[in-house]
């Protein structure tokens, strides 16, 4: 059998270290699945066995772990689970057909599986289940069977190789993989719950149609004004500089198109940029900092705000908040008011457009210049938060996918 070492070795001492000459690291050893273990599968549950409600989940694997697809009766499910197999606390569950390889831990809750999705590996004690999980994770499971609906087979399973390291170091990698799958899962709980408490917060600290909030800073009790956003900020769209002369382009004025505003809350750097002739020779205006640029066609309503000066191509309809009547994230955190509008409000034959007189007209509840500060600063401090656990999500994603490629072979 083929021996093999991993480019990585996970230690004593729960360290990671580089394997090579120096490390004397135990070869790894190559099997098939099907030398250690068999697989299993629950007995079929036909449609009419289940109900909109019931005693027992019933699950496909697109949904293990979630709402139920439907219900089954205790009667069955205890009938059903000690008559036939059934996973065991801990068992790895594989998705056999739809989304192929999507792996689940069974944790030990009542609930009962598709079939026709569902397998799960029957194994002696050579190999952990942590260890396994990981595997199978990144497995790519080639040349699929089936015509109109792929499946994942028994025997494809069975015949798929793995190389083993000891015991004892396969617990250790499947210890360190749980740990950053538990801490993932921890900041992606708390990033939703932030999210959740900002919905939330946008629903009852804007006025209605009476012109006070539910919720409100102490020390606020005046009526919101209602004001057209023309008559609190300037309007201006944007325009692109002849593509033909590179004298308008490449130079160091930042330029930005609709696809550039992704998610980010402050612009950084446009991709393309004019130089002072260009923005002379269009219709292109320089806009100040703290402008909320907004996409008018080709997506309406993605918003960002200015950190750095810069203008737009015509694809935009920025807003300048005027000097002691509206701030400038205050304005951003009613992002979604703006894109409703502009939705609603826009036309066109070839793609909808939203024009700046036709924003400009856009109705807004606002107070005075304290309370919308003090609320833009509520709205940043979150949102500065959820970035943090995003950026803390992708990171760790990242890190996990880096030591699977160097701690499998």
């Amino acid at each position: 059998m083929a021996k093999q070492s991993p480019s990585y070795h996970f230690a004593p001492g729960d360290t990671v270290s580089a394997a090579g000459k120096h490390s004397q690291p135990y070869p790894w050893e190559q099997r098939k699945l099907g030398d250690l273990g068999s697989v299993q599968m629950n007995k079929r549950i036909f449609k009419d066995q289940t109900s909109e409600s019931g005693e027992v989940p019933f699950f496909k694997i697109g949904t293990f772990g979630k709402k139920p697809d439907s219900f089954i009766s205790k009667k069955l499910f205890d009938e059903y689970k000690s008559k036939y197999p059934y996973p065991e606390v801990g068992d790895i569950l594989i998705s056999a057909s739809g989304s192929i390889g999507r792996t689940v831990v069974y944790e030990g809750e009542d609930a009962y599986f598709q079939d026709s999705n569902i397998v799960w590996l029957e194994h002696d004690g050579r190999l952990k289940n942590s260890f396994l999980e990981q595997f199978l994770k990144r497995t790519k499971w080639n040349k699929i069977e089936g015509s109109t609906i792929k499946r994942l087979y028994n025997k494809d399973i069975l015949n798929k190789k793995i190389n083993l390291p000891k015991l004892k170091e396969q617990e250790k990698i499947g210890q360190l993989f749980q740990y950053l799958d538990k801490t993932i899962t921890l900041h992606e709980e708390k990033q939703c719950q932030l999210e959740q408490l900002k919905k939330a917060l946008l629903q009852k600290m804007f006025a209605d149609e009476t012109g006070y909030p539910v919720l409100r800073f102490k020390g606020f009790t005046e009526k919101w004004e209602q004001r057209k956003l023309g008559e609190i900020a300037t309007i201006v769209g944007g325009g692109t500089p002849s593509t033909k002369n590179p004298e308008y382009w490449d130079g160091d004025i930042n330029w930005y198109s609709p696809a550039e505003i992704g998610n980010q809350i402050y612009t950084e750097k446009s991709e393309r940029q004019i130089t002072e002739l260009g923005l002379k020779k269009s219709s292109a205006k320089l806009l100040p900092v703290g402008t909320v640029l907004f996409t008018s066609r080709a997506g309406i309503g993605k918003t960002a705000i200015l950190n750095k000066e810069a203008c737009t191509n015509q694809g935009f309809q920025s807003i300048i908040p005027r000097s002691k009547m509206l701030n400038s994230y205050f304005l951003f955190s009613r992002t979604n008011s703006l894109k409703q509008y502009g939705e609603t409000m826009g036309s066109g034959s070839t793609f909808v457009e939203v024009s700046g007189k036709q924003m400009s007209k856009m109705p807004l509840f606002i107070p005075n210049i304290n309370e919308q500060s003090r609320i833009a600063k509520l709205f940043q401090s979150l949102d500065k938060t959820i970035t943090l656990h995003d950026k803390k999500i992708q990171y760790l994603k990242q890190l996990k996918r880096g030591l699977l490629q160097k701690m499998f072979v």
